[in-house]
């Protein structure tokens, strides 16, 4: 058994994170890119548990015991058959504790030596947390924008021209609305997890100059935003990104419903959602308007009148958030709307480094 530091851990090239904890904490949060071995089900976690609480440490080993041992040969050749695949086995449990060191051990005695994580998926968090700010570049480009002109697209275009592009939505699995997580099981993802994912993606970034990011709100679903990169946002290089009201509403309802409204989960949720909002219009005769298309399914229609008096009014309202010169980007044509904003890039970096 070789106990590594996450700083080790992190110059691994051929890594597998290893997370021996039970399924249930495997989804709460772990390190990105993980393989899920559980030595218990959440069942058999929560009985050793009780047994250490209301019996003794001892009783709870000697079950815990009981529970892995038949377990055993499928977990190591699991492992096993990662190496085998080229990778580089690093166990890992909450606190570097009992779990991975047991398992270790069984594999040490297989004569199959592994590392394993110093301090656990705990000291991961406490790692990440603490270098996350340091991380994020002194200066970023922002892309503003209404509702359905695009940016989510530009992002993921820009990337794969490769420039450093920071996707906070991704990170987030929202799109930073109340109609930002659609889906039958679909709740964005944690804090923890959205923390993990940033400080991977500001891993890869590490060597950028500026990174260039959409114009989120503090919170996006769950989670939150660190301050660091607000600061860097405010006085960034913005874009307004802009598209005419047909564009958007096409790419809202082919991204938002066209896939979705068939399913039985998808006009609840939509009602459900569009209830949590209507008290902010104001007008009556809109929110009835808004009503009437939504019983209709006339979900064109329904989009075009959020647009207008719901989501329109608030961006204006967000945008004084920001300070300096905003350009203007149209992008009716996604394509054309990328090229130019990687033109102005260029342009605008090349002459800093002059």
């Amino acid at each position: 058994m070789n106990d590594i530091t996450i700083d080790q851990f992190l110059t691994m090239d051929k890594a597998i994170p290893i997370d021996v904890r039970s399924p249930e904490e495997f989804k709460e949060s772990t390190i990105p890119n993980a393989v899920n071995i559980a030595l218990f089900n959440d069942d058999e976690r929560k009985e050793v548990g009780t047994i250490y609480k209301q019996v003794g440490q001892e009783e709870a080993k000697w079950r815990a015991m009981e529970i892995v041992a038949p377990k055993l040969p499928v977990l190591l050749a699991h492992i096993k058959d990662l190496a085998d695949a080229g990778r580089q086995p690093v166990l890992f449990c909450w606190r570097g504790g009992m779990r991975s060191q047991s398992l270790a051990t069984f594999l040490d005695f297989a004569g199959f030596p592994v590392h394993r994580i110093t301090g656990g998926y705990r000291a991961y968090r406490e790692y990440i947390l603490e270098q996350i700010p340091r991380m994020i570049p002194n200066q970023t480009v922002v892309l503003h924008g209404m509702t359905g002109v695009g940016k989510t697209d530009i992002l993921k275009k820009l990337t794969d021209k490769g420039y450093p592009v920071l996707d906070l939505e991704g990170a987030a699995a929202h799109k930073g609305s109340i109609f930002g997580a659609m889906g039958p099981e679909t709740d964005g993802n944690n804090q923890k997890t959205f923390d993990a994912l940033l400080f991977t993606r500001l891993m890869q970034l590490q060597d950028a100059p500026y990174v260039i990011v959409e114009a989120e709100s503090k919170r996006i679903g769950k989670v939150t935003q660190p301050e660091e990169l607000l600061v860097t946002k405010k006085g960034g290089i913005h874009f307004i990104i802009e598209a005419s009201l047909e564009i958007r509403v096409k790419r809202i309802y082919d991204e938002y419903v066209e896939p979705f409204y068939t399913q039985e989960w998808f006009y609840p949720q939509v009602k459900e959602k569009f209830e949590r909002i209507q008290k902010r219009i104001k007008d009556d005769t809109i929110k009835m308007a808004v009503n009437e298309a939504l019983l209709q399914r006339d979900y064109h229609e329904f989009i075009r009148l959020l647009l207008l008096y719901y989501y329109d009014p608030r961006y204006e309202h967000k945008q004084l958030e920001y300070e300096g010169e905003f350009l203007h980007i149209n992008s009716d044509d996604e394509d054309d709307a990328v090229n130019q904003i990687a033109a102005k890039l260029e342009a605008v970096f090349k002459l800093q480094n002059q």
